[in-house]
């Protein structure tokens, strides 16, 4: 009689969301124990769901097997179909496809022998889509998405009904249908909030949401959402999964503003989760974002090491690599990585992701004629999507291709329409990029003045913000040089030409010294910078942007 009034006590834990309790309960229980009432296939779920939830996958998988064993045995052919489907959703989701696919197969094979609507159809449907999305093919995916939601309706199935519309919604925005994709993802959120979708699912739906609305640069929304998230993992006790995903947004939406130091550790916070729950694909997006925090830094070495870290966990490059190769000098690698990216981004939001950047490296390569049309479609993109951030993101291109072709009037007027979209997202470092735009357009018009005032507020900005290279930039551009490192300025001027790759003797040519004055100089550069070797010296001085 204990044992029974154990699994009762068990169920309600579940019942409650008490999943610690409900998973040390469920998985203490002794399913073939004397006297005892088994485990039912429902029980293998409410197992594996805690398991789940706990950064338990391995824990998890076994429990659905053996929920899919229980129901089967039990000759109850639905209960193991939605094991079936449930055990390669989480395979899908830690990538493993190929095994997913197999638990796929058996789910239909099962399916044949049931006549009627019922609503396990819907959920192997669900896997369809995912395929489909997986393989590129949007246009078969809306279909199957539209067919996923309203078997959920008919069947008053929450979780169908959220996961159909979260991705007909992501596909509609994929497609440009941007405020119909945004409608129907709001939708889906109706229902979570509301409480009809299962845990798992409603975390799923939350980071889909979310992250489809990093992509569109709709910072709004994924204030609001992140915010929801962060309290929905917080009523939840032990929570370990999707607690990864909502650190990485938080440290999204803390670079934004700029608060850098803290969004590294949010980002920290986020590689620490994934790893509880055994690895997870997503860990390349916290990696590729702390890249990017990095690289704003000028800590280009440790920055080269978290976009490393996440090319290894994904199949795309990060895109903020070519920003770092730019900032290294390395020109040419960052023009060929951008043009490979645009070459394979073909929906809108694709593009809204990579055009900023190939728009920023060509411009800076010289290839206007390439970067001009990518910077009026960007502007193009940014009026469909209605996003402020893309606005500012488009002003800023526009701004930077107007000034290389010599018309500061159009550069500044782009540059002023940047500012103020930044500026609603209180997006302080991209206001003060745009900022330094402003200027060297209105001293290229002739506005000293305006220029000083302009260039002065973004280095005091970038300065505020710890952005070194771009505060060493516009201090450049106000004839205030900052020199890192406690450099003279001969010293600097050395360690420029070295790392350029001058020998001493041409570098006592270049700069009319001697070449024992060099090897001074050269020794003074190494203790003063802690370095041992001018390759050393030379990677200094790339990251510190003195070249």
């Amino acid at each position: 009689m204990g044992v029974v009034e154990d699994l009762r006590r068990a169920r309600e834990a579940f019942e409650r969301h008490e999943w610690v309790a409900a998973y040390r309960a469920l998985s203490e229980m002794d399913a073939g124990g004397e006297g005892a009432d088994p485990l039912r296939a429902d029980d293998f779920v409410a197992l594996a769901t805690t398991a789940f939830l706990l950064g338990r996958r391995n824990d998890c998988v076994q429990a659905l097997q053996r929920a899919y064993q229980s129901a089967s045995d039990g000759g109850d052919v639905l209960a193991a179909v939605r094991a079936a489907a449930l055990l390669a959703l989480v395979l899908a989701l830690g990538g493993e496809h190929a095994v997913a696919g197999g638990w796929v197969g058996r789910a239909e094979r099962l399916l044949e022998q049931v006549d009627g609507d019922v609503v396990e159809r819907g959920h192997v449907l669900v896997l369809h889509m995912f395929r489909l999305v997986g393989q590129g093919d949007r246009a078969a995916a809306l279909d199957v998405a539209r067919q996923v939601a309203e078997t959920g309706r008919r069947h008053g199935d929450g979780d169908l009904v959220a996961l159909g519309l979260n991705a007909e919604g992501r596909l509609l925005a994929d497609l440009g249908e941007a405020a119909d994709g945004v409608r129907l993802m709001d939708e889906a959120m109706v229902g979570i909030v509301a409480g009809e979708v299962s845990p798992v699912v409603a975390g799923i739906v939350y980071c889909s949401m979310i992250e489809a609305c990093t992509w569109m640069d709709d910072y709004g929304r994924v204030a609001q959402w992140t915010r929801a998230l962060t309290t929905w993992c917080a009523e939840q006790p032990g929570l370990v999964a999707f607690t990864g995903q909502c650190a990485v947004h938080r440290g999204q939406l803390l670079r934004l503003h700029g608060a850098f130091a803290s969004a590294l550790d949010e980002l920290e916070l986020a590689v620490r989760r994934y790893a509880a729950e055994g690895g997870n694909p997503a860990v390349a997006l916290a990696l590729q974002e702390r890249g990017d925090v990095l690289r704003i830094l000028g800590e280009h070495r440790r920055a080269r090491e978290a976009y490393d870290a996440a090319a290894a966990s994904s199949d795309a490059a990060p895109l903020g690599r070519a920003l770092l190769w730019l900032a290294e000098g390395r020109t040419a690698a960052a023009v060929l990585a951008v043009r490979g990216r645009l070459d394979e981004a073909h929906d809108p939001v694709s593009r809204v992701r990579v055009l900023p950047v190939a728009v920023e490296v060509l411009v800076a390569a010289g290839a206007l004629d390439d970067a001009a049309p990518l910077a009026d479609e960007l502007a193009q993109l940014a009026a469909r999507f209605e996003s402020p951030a893309l606005r500012g993101a488009a002003g800023f291109g526009l701004a930077e291709v107007a000034l290389a072709r010599g018309d500061p009037a159009s550069a500044a007027q782009a540059a002023r329409r940047a500012v103020a979209a930044w500026t609603t997202l209180s997006a302080a470092y991209d206001v003060a990029r745009c900022r330094t735009v402003l200027g060297r357009a209105r001293r290229a018009l002739g506005d000293e003045e305006g220029a000083r005032a302009e260039l002065a507020s973004a280095r005091e900005t970038f300065a505020r913000l710890g952005a070194r290279p771009a505060e060493r930039a516009c201090a450049r551009l106000l004839g205030s040089d900052i020199v890192p490192g406690g450099l003279s300025r001969r010293e600097v001027e050395v360690l420029r030409l070295v790392a350029a790759g001058l020998s001493n003797s041409r570098v006592a040519a270049e700069l009319n010294l001697s070449e024992k004055t060099v090897a001074r100089h050269l020794s003074n550069i190494f203790v003063k910078l802690d370095v041992g070797s001018r390759t050393a010296a030379s990677a200094f001085a790339f990251e510190h942007g003195l070249l």
